[in-house]
């Protein structure tokens, strides 16, 4: 017997690692695990957890009621629950799906080591990408840290067959049939049912042909809202790169970049906490924790800001646009640490992912790999009338604001655009 770990690819259909281990096993254990180490510092009421119990649950209905046992969910400590599993089904192999963030990768390590000392083995497969980290490199083997380079390079290595799907489901009679325990109760787990907005788990086809022209109008909210369905792997990257390729290129380049930030965090994982460019650790931020708290809770006095937050701590979604545009407010205007608005969204997002959200809080900073320059400020009233003209994003988030209840700005934006372009100079010649 083997087992297949769900990790990040919570879904039966073009299921990699599932489907070799359905084809080279005829009784396959499939199995998740609630990480307390992550657990533990969440919220009781955080809608991740909320989301992966509800799509756990809807997975192992549809396999019990197909005769197939379930899927066996536990929750504690990831190594002590393996120990626990070969003990009690003698396994000979686990498969999963590879994950790139560092943490993964070391958690990984110390499972196989694990397995390795009671006679088992670890397979992993690639999944969540086209190309791994070092798929595509330079010609001297080093990786690419520019995104327009690294995208001529993808698109030029792509071939149909990378994108093909893997008849996993095809094979489910080889999952074990004996019924393994029920899944634990969200309660059970310490957490509590949210206000989730069940995101969308298919593409809407007629939001990504003209994702180009209308993605950067909050209010159009006509993005494709899969963001979600990526990070938990409720829908295969290989049917959306298939789907991208005819339907849009603005939308296959915004998929390309999930890859390239994904490869940086392989090839970087230290930039998950430090500048990617080292010339500008010397900054000097501010950090006032006062105005950290009104920017967490959209009371800057800058309505497309504000409008951001408050749809991000009312939905755990935030607009694309927008998050570039609250991001630069907080470095930029208020001289924040960008790490404090990385760990906010990361407590917020229902969509977050390590190497995007760090990649991206960094281009806002003008820290990272591939940054927008250090002076160059998102001026928030510009953007709200460009994007939001008509302030139907605004008023929709920020009910008040043509009140006298309505907040001043906190600082004054020119105030704060010529700070920040001091700031960030003396840091960098502080280096030199």
């Amino acid at each position: 017997m083997v087992a297949y770990w769900f990790r990040r690819d919570l879904r039966l259909k073009d299921n990699h690692a599932l489907f070799s281990a359905l084809s080279e096993s005829s009784q396959v254990l499939p199995v998740f695990i609630f990480d307390e180490s992550i657990l533990r510092k969440l919220p009781k009421a955080d809608r991740r957890v909320d989301f992966i119990h509800r799509r756990l649950s809807e997975l192992d209905a549809y396999l019990r009621a197909k005769g197939y046992g379930g899927i066996l969910v536990l929750y504690g400590d990831v190594e002590k629950c393996w120990k626990d599993i070969d003990e009690a089904y003698d396994l000979e192999g686990v498969y999963c799906n590879r994950d790139y963030e560092p943490n993964a990768i070391d958690r990984d390590f110390r499972v196989e080591e694990i397995l390795r000392g009671k006679g088992a083995y670890l397979k992993s497969f690639k999944d969540q990408v086209i190309f791994e980290e070092s798929d595509i490199l330079k010609s001297d083997g080093t990786p690419y840290t520019i995104y327009t380079p690294y995208k001529k390079q993808w698109l030029k290595h792509f071939d149909e067959s990378l994108a093909e799907g893997y008849p996993s489901e095809k094979s489910l009679k080889n999952l074990i049939g004996k019924q393994v325990p029920e899944i634990p109760s969200l309660e059970a787990l310490g957490f509590e049912s949210t206000d989730l907005i069940e995101p969308p788990m298919e593409i809407n086809e007629g939001f990504i042909k003209d994702y180009d022209e209308v993605r950067n109008f909050p209010a159009l909210d006509r993005t494709s809202r899969l963001s979600v369905a990526l990070r938990f792997g409720t829908v295969s990257v290989r049917s959306l790169i298939r789907r991208a390729r005819v339907l849009n290129e603005t939308w296959l380049s915004e998929l390309i970049w999930r890859e390239f930030f994904m490869m940086i965090m392989s090839h970087f994982p230290e930039s998950s906490h430090e500048e990617f460019k080292q010339k500008y650790s010397q900054i000097q931020w501010r950090n006032d924790e006062a105005e950290f708290a009104l920017w967490c809770a959209g009371k800057t006095g800058y309505e497309l800001v504000d409008a951001g937050m408050r749809e991000l701590n009312e939905t755990g979604f935030m607009h694309n646009r927008v998050r570039m545009v609250v991001a630069s407010f907080l470095v930029k205007h208020l001289l924040i640490d960008w790490r404090w608005g990385e760990r906010y969204f990361a407590e917020k997002l229902l969509d977050y992912d390590l190497s995007a959200n760090v990649g991206n809080w960094q281009w806002a900073a003008g820290t990272g790999c591939d940054a927008a320059p250090y002076f160059r400020v998102f001026n928030p009233y510009t953007q709200a009338e460009k994007f939001d003209k008509k302030r139907e994003y605004i008023k929709r988030w920020v009910v008040e604001v043509d009140t006298p209840l309505y907040p001043e700005p906190m600082v004054d934006h020119k105030e704060g655009r010529e700070r920040a372009l001091r700031i960030y100079k003396e840091g960098l010649a502080s280096y030199e």
